[in-house]
């Protein structure tokens, strides 16, 4: 069985999000999606609009993913690919190149996003919608 993980925050699903899960599902066999706990948004001065529990319950039902547990910390990665024995990580083409020491531990890909589309867009016009 090849493994495959993915972190993110994945706050406001969006289709940009749909298709790098699928598109990372179809590289494997099962797919673990990791992500970020609330304490590790507010570490990293990101803000999510759904609490980690929600974020959780929405991706446990989508049907690419067979996975979620939690990113606390950014250097657990490691530890979660051999305690979970991964065979790849794959992320946004966005981080290309900033994961690139894991792959002394299992092969890395960095996936290009999806265009015209980003949680921060969706807030940024939500924004400007509500300014009037």
């Amino acid at each position: 069985m090849k493994k495959v993980i993915t972190y993110g925050t994945f706050d406001l699903l969006h289709w940009g999000h749909i298709n790098l899960l699928k598109r990372a599902r179809e590289m494997g066999d099962y797919l673990i999606v990791a992500i970020s706990t609330d304490e590790f948004n507010e570490i990293k001065n990101k803000k999510a609009y759904y609490p980690y529990e929600q974020r959780k319950m929405i991706l446990e039902a989508v049907r690419y993913v067979d996975e979620v547990i939690p990113e606390n910390e950014w250097e657990q990665k490691a530890k979660d690919i051999a305690n979970h024995k991964v065979d790849l990580l794959v992320m946004g083409d966005d981080w290309k190149g900033k994961f690139d020491s894991l792959a002394k531990y299992c092969d890395v890909m960095y996936l290009p996003r999806t265009a015209n589309i980003s949680t921060t867009k969706i807030k940024n016009e939500l924004l400007l919608a509500n300014a009037y």
